[in-house]
Order: C-alpha cells, then sequence, then structure tokens
C-alpha cells in the first residue's frame, strides 16, 4: 500500500476504496475480487503446500502471518510460531509442545496434567487423550468465570501446563487471564492463552475504546496463544496462527530416515 487514493492525495475526491462507487460497479469488483482468489486456488489445490523447500515463498508467508499476528497481540521478537490448519490443530500442537518440554525438563514426571477451566475448548481433551497428559478441571463461579482458588489447588507436582480462554468457547466469558498469569510465574510453569475466536477480534474491541483486562503477550506469564485466521483475520477456513515464547524447538516432530538424512514434519 503507498498511500495513494488517501484523502487529499491522487484522484480528485477518491477516498476509501470503493467509495462514491455505484452498486453495480461495487458488485463487479466483488465478484472480480472473489474470481482471482479462487484462480489462484485452483492453481495450487493439488499442490503440497507444507514443504518450504519445494516452495520457498512458505516459509516467508508464514513468518511475516506470524509476525503480524505476535505484533497485533503485543509480542516481541522473541515470540515465534507456526500456520496450522485450523484452531484444533493449533490447541494439539500446544499440548504437544508443553508434553515434550516438561519431558526434557521434569523425565520424573510420568503422568503429565494440565489445569483448565470447565469452559475449555473441547479440543483440549482431543489433545489429551492424543498425547496422555491429563486434563484437570476447574468449577466455575456463579458468573461462568473459574473459581481461582480451586485453579490454584489444582495445580500439582504432575502439572506442566496452565490454561485459560480469550474468551471461552461456551459462554464468551473472557477468562480472568492476568490472575492466571500471575499464578503461571508463581509456580513456574507455561500458559497458554487459547485465543481462536478472540485473537483477532479482541485487540481492536481494544482499540474501540473498550475496557479489557489485558490477556495476550503484554501479560508476563503468557508463554503461547492460538489464534484463527479464519476467523475475525478474514483468511480462509481453516487456518490459524499459533504463537509461543522460543518453544519453537519442541513444535516440530522430526523423523531421521537412513537413506534421507534428517526429515520431519510441521504444522498445517
Amino acid at each position: 500500500v503507498t498511500g495513494e487514493g488517501q484523502e487529499g492525495e491522487g484522484e480528485e475526491g477518491r477516498g476509501e476504496e470503493g467509495e462514491g462507487e455505484s452498486p453495480d460497479k461495487k458488485e463487479i469488483n466483488n465478484k472480480l475480487k472473489a474470481a482471482l482468489v479462487r484462480m489462484f486456488y485452483h492453481a495450487f489445490l493439488h499442490e503440497n503446500a507444507l514443504n518450504p523447500m519445494v516452495f520457498p515463498s512458505l516459509a516467508r508467508f508464514e513468518t511475516e502471518t506470524v509476525a503480524m499476528a505476535a505484533g497485533m497481540l503485543h509480542g516481541n521478537e522473541r515470540v515465534v510460531g507456526s500456520v496450522t490448519s485450523g484452531g484444533t490443530e493449533s490447541i494439539l500442537m500446544a499440548v504437544k509442545t508443553y508434553r515434550d518440554r516438561a519431558r526434557d525438563l521434569w523425565p520424573h514426571i510420568t503422568q503429565p496434567e494440565m489445569v483448565a477451566p470447565q469452559t475449555i475448548h473441547p479440543a483440549f481433551e482431543k489433545a489429551a487423550s492424543y498425547f496422555n497428559v491429563t486434563v484437570v478441571h476447574v468449577p466455575l463461579n456463579p458468573d461462568l468465570t473459574p473459581n481461582m482458588a480451586a485453579y490454584e489447588k489444582a495445580i500439582s507436582t504432575n502439572t506442566i501446563l496452565l490454561l485459560c480462554s480469550a474468551p471461552e468457547y461456551c459462554y464468551g466469558m473472557v477468562d480472568p487471564v492476568p490472575t492466571i498469569s500471575g499464578l503461571a510465574i508463581r509456580h513456574n510453569l507455561p500458559l497458554h492463552v487459547d485465543a481462536c475466536f478472540g485473537g483477532f477480534m479482541l485487540p481492536w474491541v481494544e482499540k474501540l475504546g473498550y475496557s479489557l483486562p489485558e490477556f495476550d503477550f503484554r501479560l508476563p506469564g503468557v508463554t503461547s496463544m492460538s489464534a484463527d485466521i479464519h476467523k475475525y483475520g478474514l483468511g480462509i477456513k481453516a487456518s490459524t496462527s499459533g504463537s509461543s515464547v522460543a518453544f519453537q524447538f519442541h513444535l516440530v516432530t522430526s523423523l531421521f530416515r537412513s537413506a534421507g538424512g534428517e526429515c520431519g514434519t510441521v504444522p498445517g
């Protein structure tokens, strides 16, 4: 975007895109844009878009997308991440990452647990089943927020991860992320914020002037977040940005093949 067409610049009377156009012209332009998008999708529909060695631009696209999402969520240069196929995969990757991290840091933990409000997204139950991590559920207050006394009591010597939502799936309530961030710091545990729904919405709610508790990387206890690009990021279905602070090593699954050297899989 070069700034052409901004008020007072470029063509006379030209302001926001589409301003002054007839309804028929707007409809034609919208159809042309949709046709262009379909053309690109169809061109690469049967390609394996997971391999940046075949398509070097993929790595750049992913890096730029994650960087923009991290910036929107007040992350610094230490925040890294991956674009996945949707919110469920981002949640799966978060749990997989922290399970593998716990294996390295706390090998004595053989029955890992993660603490979550009862309103946590069902995908965490799927992740728990896949990766052999137990979800310890925290009961709710009458206002549908987690009972924080019960939350802290649920933390044990087997806990490897704390969870919360911004907002949560069931009722649209934003969990008390600042308080849970404090628990994460006090107990030296990582905290994942499921912002699949709110990640591309809440920053703009703040920009509109509404008062919200902090829910993102501004909080020192937040170590990772997931945010669905295909919701309010207006991306394709399904795509999600999963961002974390320096835990990328545990995100990638490596597999050594004697004939082909080191290879592996990445999210997406």
